[in-house]
């Protein structure tokens, strides 16, 4: 009867979930700390798992990622094992990425880049897994990751420029007096050139992330009412299954294309001599 009373209430808190994602602006499926939401009755502790469940997903997707790279590193071999052999792969094809972007002092900015790109990969991909959710399908996540990149660029130029060299490079570089008087233009261009990285950076991922989510949903949901006749609920013709062997694809892509963006600009504030 328990276990019964207990299923029961489950189907009923993802129905209202459901319903809920239905009548938002964005169809995306319904996760285990919504489901968990909806059974509290949104009492105080619900409302709590729902504002920080992109946190709760973010620290799922660290825990996971550090018991494999733990298990992987912990019996590294000279000829390595299965596990071994599966992360290296990803791990030399960013050597050589970074390597190509940088140069030989790529190495250094290897952990910062490398690490971005599997933490990346592991949010986008986790939304496929479900009752789960991507994290970076929230502007809020992927602003954090912008931000991240954002403030170790700009270490990373006054490390290796200097304070000086570091506002010499905003204005600009001006040597002779044309390039002293155009300074009042550069040093702006460049501060807004800087600043606009970040959100550049978090709305392309945010926006593709939470797009593919959407349409998975969407066509979920679509299945369920093709079969809605049958009167059972929660099963539908799997109209989505194509779309997530898709979403694997561009999932990676994005995950890509924001690493890659952010060693190119790590490359911009490196002293020309490295470029």
């Amino acid at each position: 009867m328990f276990s019964f009373a207990l299923i029961s209430k489950t189907a009923e808190a993802v129905r209202q979930v459901s319903c809920q994602t239905e009548t938002s602006n964005t169809p995306e499926l319904p996760n285990i700390v919504q489901i968990v939401s909806s059974l509290l009755h949104n009492s105080g502790i619900a409302h709590f798992l729902e504002y920080y469940q992109n946190l709760f997903f973010s620290i799922i997707v660290i825990i996971f990622l550090g018991i494999l790279f733990a298990k992987a590193s912990g019996k590294a071999k000279l000829v390595p094992g299965k596990l071994q052999n599966f992360l290296e792969i990803p791990i030399e094809w960013l050597h050589d990425l970074v390597i190509g972007v940088l140069g030989k002092r790529g190495e250094k900015y290897l952990p910062f880049v490398g690490t971005i790109f599997i933490y990346i990969l592991g949010m986008n991909l986790l939304g496929l897994v479900p009752t789960m959710k991507s994290p970076t399908s929230s502007l809020n996540t992927t602003l954090a990751l912008a931000l991240t990149v954002f403030i170790y660029v700009q270490y990373t130029g006054i490390r290796n420029l200097g304070l000086l060299g570091y506002l010499d490079h905003l204005a600009g570089e001006p040597r002779g007096a044309v390039g002293f008087a155009m300074i009042p233009l550069m040093l702006p261009l460049h501060i807004m050139g800087e600043l606009v990285r970040p959100v550049s950076l978090s709305l392309r991922l945010f926006g593709n992330i939470l797009g593919e989510d959407s349409l998975i949903g969407a066509l979920a949901s679509l299945g369920v009412v093709a079969l809605s006749f049958l009167h059972f609920p929660y099963v539908g013709i799997p109209f989505q299954l194509p779309f997530v062997i898709l979403a694997i694809l561009f999932s990676t892509i994005q995950a890509l294309v924001f690493t890659l963006l952010s060693t190119i600009y790590i490359s911009l504030m490196l002293p020309h001599e490295e470029h």
